[in-house]
């Protein structure tokens, strides 16, 4: 398992702070493999980075998600080998899309501590564009009062470092919304072939079993798609050697 890391600068220590987790929760992820090593340095002390970091965010997502131990060693098993802390940080917010309530409700104060940053007109209205946020939370909330999507906007807060215009973040949104539709239409289809009609009992257990597998695939197939996309957009030759 190798995980790519751009400075092992935080020690086990830092590192179970900014996880929000304990030193003992960090080593035990460590010694039954689901954490790569950290990197020894001067001294013998070990320093982790921010690839670290964000698979151990990724893993405890899963566990807030209700996955046993032996779930999570199979989810981050049939991960791309080679990613990255970007690529572990979509993994999680897809994950923690999974929840019920993963929409909150903050003031504009409260959006700027969770966003880890100071955030300007500008980037609220590409928050909205990506579909993070929604301005205007209802008449009981303050008029500079939010609904979040609270796994998403760790995401949202990276990407708006990319250089993208709101309207093509909303037209990109779009594209996604619609092929993910179709095709959780399509999969609904093969699905209701499989199970006995009105049999909601193996419906909700079908999908429970199904859902972690299926976003994977889903996330993994596209990350694919885009990089050979890219390549040959930029006249790469492709990754396998291939003509």
């Amino acid at each position: 398992m190798t995980i790519e890391t751009e400075e092992p600068t935080l020690t086990v220590d830092e590192l179970a702070a900014r996880a929000g987790v304990t030193v003992r929760t960090v080593r035990f992820y460590g010694t039954k493999g689901l954490l790569p090593p950290p990197v020894i340095g001067p001294r013998r002390v070990g320093r982790y980075g921010p690839g670290h970091l964000a698979r151990l965010g990724l893993i405890e997502e899963l566990r807030r998600q209700g996955l046993t131990l032996a779930a999570i060693e199979r989810y981050l098993d049939r991960l791309p080998p080679g990613l990255d802390a970007h690529d572990l940080a979509v993994h999680r917010a897809v994950v923690a899309s999974w929840a019920p309530d993963a929409v909150e409700t903050v003031e504009r104060e409260e959006l700027g501590r969770r966003a880890g940053r100071a955030l300007g007109e500008e980037d609220v209205d590409r928050l909205a564009a990506m579909g993070v946020l929604e301005a205007g939370a209802g008449d009981a909330a303050g008029e500079d009062s939010y609904r979040v999507d609270a796994g998403l906007l760790r995401l949202g807060v990276r990407l708006l470092d990319v250089p993208l215009s709101p309207e093509a973040i909303r037209a990109a949104r779009t594209v996604l919304l619609d092929h993910a539709r179709a095709a959780a239409h399509e999969l609904s289809r093969l699905l209701r072939e499989e199970v006995p009609e009105g049999d909601a009992r193996v419906v909700r257990s079908l999908s429970a079993h199904m859902q972690p597998l299926v976003v994977q695939a889903l996330l993994t197939a596209f990350q694919r798609s885009l990089t050979q996309e890219l390549r040959e957009w930029l006249g790469e030759p492709p990754a396998d050697g291939s003509p």
